[in-house]
């Protein structure tokens, strides 16, 4: 339990676009179907510049970003139920769906119409403290240390999920496309899913650590090309591309096999542009895949305790924040990078 004689808590906070600083900001009780989470850990996260950098038009400063945060919860507001005082606790990149537009009421939770999004709408987990939503929560099993399991409420679930729904069978070769902070998870989760398993990532340095963490083959696309390096393999069933850069995504296309997807998860500002007579030769699919609910985050957290699946990740201390987003978008993590309170 918190300190009741606390008035303050400590946050990182963006106050304007591109300035993040350490504040003091007022203890508060939650309100009607939110509890207040005392913080253990938030990994930090490409998506965390929507709300750094200002690249949504509709967020409100000054801000906390965060959206993959562990924590206790530390009080309960009016008319929660089914958690108590003390939970272990996390929160994703989704704040809580609304229950009532036409995709809640079809089940389509991650698609209402009325999602808000933790450290972009909400203050989120670059702090000691934070207020969040009721059906927002992920129960966290006590087999996963704090800085073990925030990465799966963002990176993991979302490699996760696009696997999941893929269609890939075992035996299946699926091809992970990026060995960074969502492929490492995304080369974990496939192998032990039971595909063969082929990563592809620009230079030999990533080459080790893709097969050891479980990739059957390595493709250095710096090298060689890559749909090619595919197609000598059979095609890929499934094709996960987890990069930002989208000029390195329409490429990989010609190395789907025959009614093969590739599905992307990685979010570039640049658009991807795919010939049509590449998807009509041999009837593939390009589609993109979001992040998952509660209980397919709670799914991919118990996938991830009965198969020993961990991201890599440094603990940073909040407030060097700063500094290890900076290592974050600069693509110096190694995988995950993960503030601890």
């Amino acid at each position: 339990m918190t300190d009741m004689s606390a008035k303050t808590y400590r946050a990182i906070q963006v106050s304007r676009p591109g300035y993040l600083e350490m504040v003091d900001l007022p203890l508060v009780p939650p309100g009607p179907g939110q509890v207040r989470i005392r913080v253990e850990a938030c990994g930090i996260c490409h998506t965390d510049a929507m709300t750094v950098e200002g690249g949504v038009t509709d967020i409100v400063y000054p801000r906390v970003p965060g959206h993959e945060v562990v924590g206790c919860i530390d009080a309960l507001g009016e008319g929660v139920t089914g958690w108590a005082l003390d939970r272990r606790v996390g929160v994703g990149f989704l704040a809580g769906n609304c229950g009532s537009c036409a995709e809640c009421r079809r089940g389509h939770f991650t698609a209402c119409r009325d999602q808000r999004w933790t450290g972009v709408h909400h203050d989120g987990g670059y702090a000691e403290m934070m207020l969040a939503q009721a059906n927002a929560l992920v129960s966290i099993p006590d087999a996963l240390a704090a800085v073990e399991a925030a990465p799966l409420l963002c990176a993991g679930i979302t490699v996760f999920k696009a696997l999941k729904k893929s269609g890939a069978r075992p035996g299946d070769i699926v091809a992970i496309h990026g060995v960074g902070g969502l492929g490492h998870l995304a080369v974990q989760f496939a192998r032990k899913m039971g595909f063969r398993t082929v990563a592809i990532a620009r230079g030999r340095e990533k080459e080790g650590p893709a097969k050891a963490l479980g990739a059957h083959h390595y493709i250095n696309s710096a090298g060689e090309d890559a749909a090619a390096a595919l197609l000598v393999l059979g095609g890929a069933r499934v094709i996960v591309s987890t990069v930002t850069a989208p000029k390195a995504i329409s490429p990989l296309v010609a190395g789907l096999a025959p009614h093969g997807r590739l599905m992307v998860v990685g979010v570039g500002a640049e658009p991807v542009e795919i010939s049509p007579f590449a998807l009509v030769q041999n009837d593939v699919s390009v589609s993109g895949s979001l992040t998952g609910t509660t209980i397919e985050s709670e799914d991919s957290l118990a996938f991830s305790v009965l198969q020993d699946i961990r991201a890599l990740v440094e603990t940073v201390p909040l407030a060097e924040a700063r500094q290890a987003y900076d290592r974050m978008m600069r693509n110096q993590a190694q995988f995950r990078i993960v503030l601890t309170m």
